[in-house]
């Protein structure tokens, strides 16, 4: 059970939070135990991360401010292991380490810091680029799967259903492009044929003209050569 040290402090940072939220990062604790606070780090642009939506939890100590937290990441990522207790200076694996001053927007901005950087430590892991990105497309899709997070997170929820439809449409109208594209090929296609039967026929006219032509020139050769005898 915290103790009202622990809940005092987690109060005053969560209306902290609320009033100058961290960039890229949303947290907020358990309806039901402060100790357990869940955050959402938003991958920055120009990152292997751009586009991802990283879920997490942070579980204080019931000493907290004076004992660190331990640190944990739920969303596939390709930095962390998931659901692995993290190595970092400001998590209970480094408690000497730990500064009574820092906060949850301390702690989830050097969480943060460190996922953009490539060194390494217990719970992390080295994965291409290529895998990263594709993490990324796929973290909210992940995340909506989670209770806890469709919970404290509605809002986010809500973008994932956004994306779905954006996403459907343009299927719609890709394949709306495609049909169109087919239909104007079809088109051309038979006024293709249409010129060629026109062009087949037009010869023909040619012949027949050119025959009768002959014909009669030699039906008149004829009845000349007839009338001179």
């Amino acid at each position: 059970m915290a103790s009202q040290v622990a809940i005092q402090r987690l109060r005053k940072e969560l209306k902290a939070l609320k009033k100058e939220p961290v960039a890229n990062i949303r947290a907020c604790p358990h309806e039901s135990n402060i100790l357990e606070w869940h955050y959402v780090i938003e991958g920055g642009k120009g990152t292997p991360y751009e586009g991802g939506w990283y879920h997490g939890v942070v579980k204080f100590p019931k000493e907290y401010p004076f004992k660190p937290p331990s640190i944990e990441m739920y969303t596939p990522n390709g930095r962390f292991k998931t659901h692995t207790k993290l190595c970092l200076s400001m998590s209970d694996f480094h408690p000497e380490t730990w500064n009574p001053l820092w906060s949850v927007g301390t702690i989830l901005t050097g969480l943060y810091s460190f996922m953009l950087e490539d060194g390494s430590t217990f719970g992390s892991i080295v994965t291409p680029l290529s895998q990263k990105r594709q993490s990324a497309a796929e973290s909210l899709a992940y995340n909506v799967k989670n209770k806890m997070f469709t919970e404290l997170f509605p809002e986010l929820v809500e973008l994932h259903e956004e994306l779905i439809a954006k996403a459907a449409n343009m299927n719609d109208h890709t394949a709306q492009e495609r049909e169109s594209v087919l239909s104007g090929s079809n088109n051309l296609k038979s006024a293709r044929v249409a010129d060629e039967v026109a062009k087949e026929g037009y010869q023909d006219l040619i012949s027949w003209i050119t025959m009768i032509s002959i014909l009669v020139v030699v039906v008149a050769s004829t009845v000349a050569i007839s009338m001179l005898l």
